[in-house]
Protein backbone atom coordinates (compact mmCIF):
# COMPACT_ATOMS: atom_id res chain seq x y z
CA UNK A 1 0.00 0.00 0.00
CA UNK A 2 1.23 3.46 -0.56
CA UNK A 3 2.11 5.90 2.02
CA UNK A 4 -0.64 8.00 3.17
CA UNK A 5 -0.90 11.67 3.38
CA UNK A 6 -0.16 12.80 7.07
CA UNK A 7 -1.04 16.56 5.61
CA UNK A 8 -4.99 15.81 6.46
CA UNK A 9 -6.15 19.23 8.02
CA UNK A 10 -9.54 20.44 6.06
CA UNK A 11 -8.96 23.47 4.32
CA UNK A 12 -12.07 25.58 2.35
CA UNK A 13 -11.42 28.30 0.17
CA UNK A 14 -14.20 30.32 -1.81
CA UNK A 15 -12.33 30.77 -5.19
CA UNK A 16 -11.40 28.99 -8.32
CA UNK A 17 -7.88 28.90 -10.16
CA UNK A 18 -7.92 29.11 -14.26
CA UNK A 19 -4.68 29.51 -16.09
CA UNK A 20 -3.89 29.45 -19.53
CA UNK A 21 -0.75 27.10 -19.59
CA UNK A 22 -0.60 27.00 -23.47
CA UNK A 23 -2.31 28.13 -26.62
CA UNK A 24 -2.27 28.50 -30.21
CA UNK A 25 -4.70 31.61 -30.55
CA UNK A 26 -5.29 34.05 -32.34
CA UNK A 27 -7.50 36.65 -35.10
CA UNK A 28 -5.31 36.00 -37.67
CA UNK A 29 -5.95 31.68 -37.54
CA UNK A 30 -9.87 33.05 -38.33
CA UNK A 31 -9.10 34.86 -41.30
CA UNK A 32 -6.83 32.57 -43.06
CA UNK A 33 -9.39 29.52 -42.60
CA UNK A 34 -12.03 32.00 -43.70
CA UNK A 35 -9.74 33.12 -47.02
CA UNK A 36 -8.59 29.63 -48.41
CA UNK A 37 -12.46 29.33 -50.01
CA UNK A 38 -11.87 32.27 -52.28
CA UNK A 39 -7.72 32.56 -51.95
CA UNK A 40 -6.63 29.06 -51.77
CA UNK A 41 -2.84 28.39 -51.66
CA UNK A 42 -2.47 32.22 -50.97
CA UNK A 43 -4.71 32.55 -48.23
CA UNK A 44 -1.97 31.98 -45.12
CA UNK A 45 0.39 34.34 -47.25
CA UNK A 46 -2.08 36.74 -47.51
CA UNK A 47 -2.74 36.61 -43.97
CA UNK A 48 0.74 36.76 -42.51
CA UNK A 49 1.47 40.10 -44.50
CA UNK A 50 -1.56 41.61 -42.81
CA UNK A 51 -1.07 40.40 -39.15
CA UNK A 52 -3.58 43.27 -37.65
CA UNK A 53 -6.31 40.97 -39.72
CA UNK A 54 -9.69 42.48 -41.04
CA UNK A 55 -12.67 43.16 -38.42
CA UNK A 56 -14.71 43.78 -40.93
CA UNK A 57 -14.54 39.93 -42.14
CA UNK A 58 -14.43 38.41 -38.57
CA UNK A 59 -17.40 40.29 -37.54
CA UNK A 60 -19.10 39.04 -40.97
CA UNK A 61 -18.28 35.52 -39.96
CA UNK A 62 -20.11 35.83 -36.33
CA UNK A 63 -22.75 37.53 -37.08
CA UNK A 64 -23.86 35.03 -40.00
CA UNK A 65 -22.53 32.17 -37.53
CA UNK A 66 -19.82 31.31 -40.29
CA UNK A 67 -18.36 28.77 -37.40
CA UNK A 68 -16.06 26.52 -38.66
CA UNK A 69 -12.76 29.03 -39.36
CA UNK A 70 -12.72 30.27 -35.58
CA UNK A 71 -12.17 26.19 -34.87
CA UNK A 72 -8.33 26.80 -35.98
CA UNK A 73 -6.82 27.89 -32.55
CA UNK A 74 -6.27 25.68 -29.00
CA UNK A 75 -6.57 27.09 -26.16
CA UNK A 76 -5.72 24.61 -23.13
CA UNK A 77 -6.34 25.56 -19.42
CA UNK A 78 -5.37 24.15 -16.05
CA UNK A 79 -8.36 24.54 -13.40
CA UNK A 80 -8.46 23.53 -10.07
CA UNK A 81 -11.92 23.47 -8.81
CA UNK A 82 -15.11 22.18 -6.97
CA UNK A 83 -16.02 18.61 -8.35
CA UNK A 84 -19.45 20.00 -9.31
CA UNK A 85 -17.98 22.67 -10.96
CA UNK A 86 -16.30 19.91 -13.39
CA UNK A 87 -19.48 18.17 -13.53
CA UNK A 88 -21.28 21.45 -15.43
CA UNK A 89 -18.71 22.62 -17.22
CA UNK A 90 -17.61 18.73 -19.02
CA UNK A 91 -21.41 18.62 -19.77
CA UNK A 92 -20.56 20.63 -22.96
CA UNK A 93 -18.66 17.79 -24.33
CA UNK A 94 -16.73 19.62 -26.66
CA UNK A 95 -13.47 20.14 -25.04
CA UNK A 96 -10.82 17.82 -24.09
CA UNK A 97 -10.66 16.73 -20.37
CA UNK A 98 -8.01 14.95 -18.33
CA UNK A 99 -8.90 15.36 -14.77
CA UNK A 100 -7.16 14.31 -11.34
CA UNK A 101 -7.81 10.79 -10.42
CA UNK A 102 -9.04 9.41 -7.05
CA UNK A 103 -8.09 6.01 -8.05
CA UNK A 104 -4.27 6.69 -8.45
CA UNK A 105 -3.44 9.23 -5.32
CA UNK A 106 -4.47 10.55 -1.84
CA UNK A 107 -7.20 13.58 -2.70
CA UNK A 108 -6.36 17.03 -0.71
CA UNK A 109 -8.51 17.78 1.79
CA UNK A 110 -9.14 20.85 -0.32
CA UNK A 111 -12.83 21.80 -0.39
CA UNK A 112 -15.33 24.69 -1.27
CA UNK A 113 -17.48 26.75 0.99
CA UNK A 114 -19.40 30.03 -0.20
CA UNK A 115 -18.06 33.61 0.33
CA UNK A 116 -20.21 35.91 2.78
CA UNK A 117 -20.78 37.81 -0.89
CA UNK A 118 -22.25 34.38 -2.40
CA UNK A 119 -26.05 34.47 -2.22
CA UNK A 120 -27.71 31.62 -0.82
CA UNK A 121 -31.54 31.81 -0.89
CA UNK A 122 -33.42 30.65 -3.94
CA UNK A 123 -36.84 32.80 -4.48
CA UNK A 124 -39.07 32.22 -7.46
CA UNK A 125 -40.25 28.55 -8.98
CA UNK A 126 -38.23 26.58 -11.05
CA UNK A 127 -37.67 28.36 -14.69
CA UNK A 128 -38.27 31.73 -13.02
CA UNK A 129 -36.23 32.35 -9.59
CA UNK A 130 -33.64 34.38 -8.59
CA UNK A 131 -30.90 34.05 -5.66
CA UNK A 132 -30.66 36.47 -2.53
CA UNK A 133 -28.41 36.88 0.24
CA UNK A 134 -29.19 35.08 3.22
CA UNK A 135 -29.84 36.45 6.81
CA UNK A 136 -26.95 36.40 9.42
CA UNK A 137 -28.22 33.51 10.61
CA UNK A 138 -28.32 31.15 7.68
CA UNK A 139 -24.94 32.32 6.43
CA UNK A 140 -23.75 30.86 10.60
CA UNK A 141 -25.67 27.60 9.73
CA UNK A 142 -23.86 27.13 6.67
CA UNK A 143 -20.50 27.73 7.76
CA UNK A 144 -21.16 25.24 10.86
CA UNK A 145 -22.60 22.35 8.87
CA UNK A 146 -20.07 22.80 5.85
CA UNK A 147 -17.24 22.61 7.90
CA UNK A 148 -18.45 19.50 10.28
CA UNK A 149 -19.60 17.68 6.80
CA UNK A 150 -16.20 18.34 5.32
CA UNK A 151 -14.17 17.28 8.47
CA UNK A 152 -16.61 14.22 9.24
CA UNK A 153 -16.02 12.99 4.80
CA UNK A 154 -12.42 13.56 5.18
CA UNK A 155 -12.08 11.44 8.62
CA UNK A 156 -14.10 8.98 7.14
CA UNK A 157 -12.29 8.66 3.82
CA UNK A 158 -8.60 8.43 5.94
CA UNK A 159 -10.06 6.12 8.02
CA UNK A 160 -10.55 3.45 4.97
CA UNK A 161 -7.12 4.17 4.03
CA UNK A 162 -5.15 3.38 7.16
CA UNK A 163 -7.38 0.53 7.01
CA UNK A 164 -5.71 -0.39 3.86
CA UNK A 165 -9.29 0.16 1.69
CA UNK A 166 -8.49 0.81 -1.76
CA UNK A 167 -8.95 4.68 -2.94
CA UNK A 168 -11.18 4.26 -5.44
CA UNK A 169 -13.36 2.67 -2.81
CA UNK A 170 -12.39 5.30 -0.22
CA UNK A 171 -13.27 7.99 -2.03
CA UNK A 172 -16.86 7.36 -2.43
CA UNK A 173 -17.67 9.00 1.05
CA UNK A 174 -15.80 12.52 -0.59
CA UNK A 175 -18.80 15.38 -1.73
CA UNK A 176 -18.70 17.14 -4.55
CA UNK A 177 -17.41 20.13 -2.65
CA UNK A 178 -13.99 18.20 -2.88
CA UNK A 179 -11.59 20.30 -4.94
CA UNK A 180 -9.96 18.79 -7.96
CA UNK A 181 -7.77 19.76 -10.82
CA UNK A 182 -8.05 18.94 -15.14
CA UNK A 183 -6.52 20.05 -18.43
CA UNK A 184 -9.37 21.51 -20.57
CA UNK A 185 -8.14 21.69 -24.14
CA UNK A 186 -10.83 23.87 -26.72
CA UNK A 187 -11.09 26.14 -29.60
CA UNK A 188 -12.75 29.53 -29.99
CA UNK A 189 -16.12 28.14 -31.54
CA UNK A 190 -16.37 25.98 -28.28
CA UNK A 191 -15.06 28.08 -25.72
CA UNK A 192 -17.45 30.72 -26.86
CA UNK A 193 -20.29 28.13 -27.21
CA UNK A 194 -19.43 27.94 -23.05
CA UNK A 195 -19.58 31.39 -22.48
CA UNK A 196 -22.50 32.17 -23.77
CA UNK A 197 -24.23 29.56 -21.53
CA UNK A 198 -21.73 30.21 -18.52
CA UNK A 199 -21.72 33.91 -18.14
CA UNK A 200 -24.31 36.70 -17.36
CA UNK A 201 -24.69 39.38 -19.52
CA UNK A 202 -26.69 42.25 -20.47
CA UNK A 203 -25.04 41.95 -23.99
CA UNK A 204 -26.57 38.14 -24.72
CA UNK A 205 -28.97 37.71 -27.18
CA UNK A 206 -30.10 34.72 -25.20
CA UNK A 207 -29.92 35.61 -21.30
CA UNK A 208 -28.14 32.42 -19.43
CA UNK A 209 -28.34 32.46 -15.54
CA UNK A 210 -25.45 30.24 -14.57
CA UNK A 211 -24.28 28.96 -11.03
CA UNK A 212 -22.27 31.38 -9.52
CA UNK A 213 -19.02 28.70 -9.35
CA UNK A 214 -19.02 28.13 -12.57
CA UNK A 215 -19.36 31.81 -13.65
CA UNK A 216 -15.88 32.54 -11.86
CA UNK A 217 -14.16 29.98 -14.07
CA UNK A 218 -15.95 30.77 -17.63
CA UNK A 219 -15.10 34.73 -16.74
CA UNK A 220 -11.34 33.66 -16.37
CA UNK A 221 -11.38 31.69 -19.29
CA UNK A 222 -13.17 34.93 -21.08
CA UNK A 223 -10.60 36.98 -19.76
CA UNK A 224 -7.86 35.11 -21.87
CA UNK A 225 -9.79 34.45 -24.54
CA UNK A 226 -10.10 38.51 -25.42
CA UNK A 227 -6.38 39.08 -24.81
CA UNK A 228 -5.44 36.69 -27.22
CA UNK A 229 -8.27 36.76 -30.21
CA UNK A 230 -9.69 40.91 -29.04
CA UNK A 231 -11.18 41.27 -32.65
CA UNK A 232 -13.13 37.61 -32.27
CA UNK A 233 -14.16 38.20 -28.81
CA UNK A 234 -15.45 41.95 -30.02
CA UNK A 235 -17.18 40.55 -32.54
CA UNK A 236 -18.54 37.65 -29.74
CA UNK A 237 -20.12 40.69 -27.94
CA UNK A 238 -21.20 42.77 -30.71
CA UNK A 239 -23.60 39.90 -31.70
CA UNK A 240 -24.82 39.02 -28.79
CA UNK A 241 -22.64 36.18 -27.49
CA UNK A 242 -23.95 33.81 -29.52
CA UNK A 243 -21.23 31.22 -30.55
CA UNK A 244 -21.58 30.69 -34.43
Amino acid sequence: MAALDTDTDVTTRSDVEVELVKSQASDADVLFAARVSTQGPESLAAVEADATGSSGLINFLMKNRHGSPFEHNSFTFYIHAPIFVFRELMRHRIASYNEESGRYRQLRPVFYKPSISRNIVQVGKAGAYTFEPGTSDQYEVLDEQVDAAYEACYRSYTAMLEAGIAREVARIVLPVGLFSSAYMTVNARSLMNVLSLRTKSPDSAYPSFPQAEIEMVAEQMEKKFAELMPLTHAAFVKNGRVAP
